[in-house]
C-alpha cells in the first residue's frame, strides 16, 4: 500500500501538488509550508479504504467513535478548503500523514491490513533497535541500496548520522530542547556554512518533506558534517548555558565550514551548495555503474 506520487519532467514531486494517487484512486492533500507538514482528505482516504458509496456517513460514525473513546487523533482534525468535484471549495476534514496513519488503524478493512501490518513490523523493528542501534545503521544501508545510492555516498551519510548524535547529545547536556530548539540550532549551522536557511536550501534543491541531507551531494555532506562536528567541539569547549549563547556556539562552528567552502569555490570556480537533490544523485550512481 503505497502514495503513488505524481511527478514532473525532472522527476520530482510538484511543489503545490493537491492530488496523490492512493490504489490508483485520488485523494486531496495540502501542504503546509509552515509546519513543513502534508495534510490528507480523511473522507478520500476512507472511500479508497472501504468502497463506501457514503465516505462521509462512515467518517461521521468513526469521528463519533473516535470522540466517544476519548481517542487522542479526534483532537487532531484540521479543517481545510480543498476543490470538490463540483469545483468548488469546502471544508475539509483532514489529518497529518501521523495522525492518519493512527486512524487507518480503526478502520477495519481489508486493504488496511497491509499497512496495519507495515506499522506492526515497524514497531517492532524499532523496538529492537533500541536494544541493538547498530540494527538502525544496517537498516539504513540497506534503505539508501535499494533507493540507488552508492556506497561511498551511503558511507560518507551514516558518517553524519553519527556526528550528528554526539551533536544532539551535547545539546541535550547544555539544556537544549528537542524540536524547535534544536532546529533553531540546526538552522543557525547552516545558514553559516551555505548561507542559507534550512528552508531555503530545502526550496533551493526543490524539496517538502524530504530529509536536506539525503539530497545532499557528497561535498556538502562533509562540509555539513564538518560544520556540526566543530560546533560540537566548540560547545564541549565553551559550555554554553542558554540558548543565545548555544545559537553563538553553533554560528561559529557553521563559519568553520563556511570558510571551507568559499575556498573551494575559489580554488574550482563552482558553487558547492547545489541544486542537485537525491533523484540527481541516484541517477548519477546508476550512469557510473553502466
Amino acid at each position: 500500500m503505497t502514495f503513488d506520487k505524481r511527478q514532473n519532467k525532472d522527476g520530482q514531486a510538484p511543489k503545490h501538488g493537491s492530488i496523490i494517487l492512493f490504489h490508483e484512486k485520488q485523494v486531496r492533500r495540502h501542504w503546509d509550508s509552515g509546519r513543513e507538514l502534508w495534510y490528507f482528505s480523511i473522507i478520500d482516504i476512507i472511500e479508497v479504504l472501504t468502497d463506501s458509496t457514503i465516505p462521509k456517513r462512515y467518517w461521521s460514525d468513526l469521528k463519533n467513535k473516535l470522540r466517544n473513546e476519548g481517542s487522542e487523533v479526534y483532537e487532531k482534525i484540521v479543517q481545510l478548503k480543498l476543490l470538490a468535484s463540483d469545483g468548488k471549495k469546502y471544508a475539509t476534514d483532514c489529518f497529518s500523514t501521523q495522525d492518519l496513519l493512527r486512524v487507518i488503524q480503526s478502520i477495519p478493512s481489508p486493504k488496511a491490513e497491509p499497512l496495519k501490518l507495515w506499522l506492526a513490523q515497524v514497531g517492532y523493528e524499532r523496538i529492537e533497535e533500541t536494544e541493538d542501534p547498530e540494527l538502525a545503521f544496517n537498516r539504513a544501508m540497506r534503505t539508501y541500496l535499494q533507493k540507488g545510492y552508492s556506497k561511498e555516498w551511503i558511507n560518507q551519510r551514516l558518517k553524519t548520522i553519527e556526528v550528528r548524535k554526539d551533536l544532539t547529545d551535547e545539546w541535550q547536556e547544555r539544556g537544549m530542547k528537542e524540536g524547535l530548539e534544536f532546529a533553531i540550532l540546526t538552522n543557525e549551522i547552516t545558514k553559516a556554512w551555505s548561507g542559507k536557511s534550512v528552508r531555503d536550501y530545502k526550496n533551493f534543491k526543490g524539496l517538502k518533506k524530504e530529509n536536506l541531507r539525503d539530497n545532499m551531494t557528497n561535498l556538502e555532506l562533509v562540509l555539513n558534517l564538518l560544520a556540526e562536528a566543530s560546533t560540537t567541539a566548540i560547545s564541549k569547549s565553551k559550555l554554553p548555558k542558554d540558548l543565545n549563547e548555544n545559537k553563538t556556539v553553533a554560528k561559529s562552528g557553521g563559519q568553520i565550514a563556511g570558510n571551507a567552502r568559499k575556498e573551494i569555490e575559489e580554488q574550482t570556480g563552482e558553487a558547492v551548495v547545489s541544486s542537485k537533490n537525491a533523484l540527481f544523485i541516484r541517477r548519477s550512481n546508476l550512469k557510473e555503474l553502466e
